[in-house]
């Protein structure tokens, strides 16, 4: 990926960020199980943003292919409600991974309150060196979450060390739709900058799963059902109140130019992969 030409994260760094995102939100009240977009399957789907932050979730579950038998890796975690939601829908075994240990003891919290801590177990870890045997999963996840990471390649070549042969990997990233603009909008340069992220290069997705070891069953791209759509929702709510909490701006306390969800409103160039990919 062409990550070279950008400022790229430092996990240690993206975990503190977290850390005080998780705090922040627990403090003021606006904490969410979910931290990540939403998905709307249709242009007329009337659902709501939090329904649609489940229904991606689902997505997931659908696009694994996992039953009450496997075990899921949850590669960067956030606060647990993807993982919960897999375990509660399926049945699977889940262990999740974050670089922010609020996140990971705010997610195991959650799983003890759900019942199922012997199926979801939450760990501090770091994706660009597992700390799990090969072949140790039927399945990985990664909810927005491989964007926060320095090498997008050693990230995947160890999420196909430790997929089991069949095994999927199920991943939604950020990129820059073609075609590209001269000036890139402000607002991606704000969530790079604010959210310690990088976007990814469509052109190379397919060589950087290959080198990884995986084979590619699918790349789409799910700005409209995405991104866009999460603008076009935030844009009908007049009040930050109105707001879920895992899009309440009010969560980025940077600067008072910092980033803020409505920055990429309607911005057609900040495009959503989702990426399926299979261990041979």
């Amino acid at each position: 990926m062409k990550d070279s030409a950008q400022t790229l994260p430092v996990p240690g760094a993206v975990g503190e960020l977290y850390d005080r995102l998780t705090l922040n939100a627990m403090n003021d009240g606006t904490f969410n199980p979910n931290v990540h977009i939403g998905y709307w399957d249709t242009p007329d789907s009337e659902a709501t943003i939090e329904e649609a932050m489940d229904r991606l979730t689902d997505v997931f579950i659908e696009r694994m292919g996992i039953t009450d038998a496997s075990h899921v890796l949850d590669l960067g975690c956030g606060v647990g409600g993807p993982g919960l939601r897999v375990v509660a829908h399926t049945g699977a075994r889940v262990t999740g991974i974050s670089v922010s240990e609020e996140q990971i003891k705010t997610a195991n919290r959650l799983a003890a309150e759900a019942g199922v801590a012997d199926r979801a177990v939450f760990q501090h870890g770091d994706a660009m060196k597992l700390p799990f045997a090969d072949g140790s999963f039927d399945a990985v996840m990664a909810l927005e979450s491989i964007c926060h990471m320095p090498d997008r390649q050693q990230v995947l070549t160890e999420v196909s060390r430790v997929l089991v042969p069949g095994g999927r990997l199920v991943l939604t990233d950020v990129f820059e739709r073609a075609p590209r603009k001269e000036v890139r909008h402000p607002g991606i340069d704000k969530f790079c900058r604010d959210l310690m992220s990088t976007t990814a290069d469509v052109d190379d997705y397919v060589a950087l799963i290959h080198r990884s070891g995986l084979r590619l069953r699918g790349i789409l791209d799910i700005t409209e059902q995405t991104t866009l759509r999460l603008g076009e929702e935030l844009g009908k709510l007049s009040t930050v109140e109105d707001r879920p909490a895992a899009m309440d701006e009010g969560n980025f306390h940077f600067t008072d130019d910092a980033f803020q969800p409505s920055d990429l409103a309607g911005v057609d160039d900040f495009g959503c992969l989702l990426v399926i990919a299979e261990r041979p």
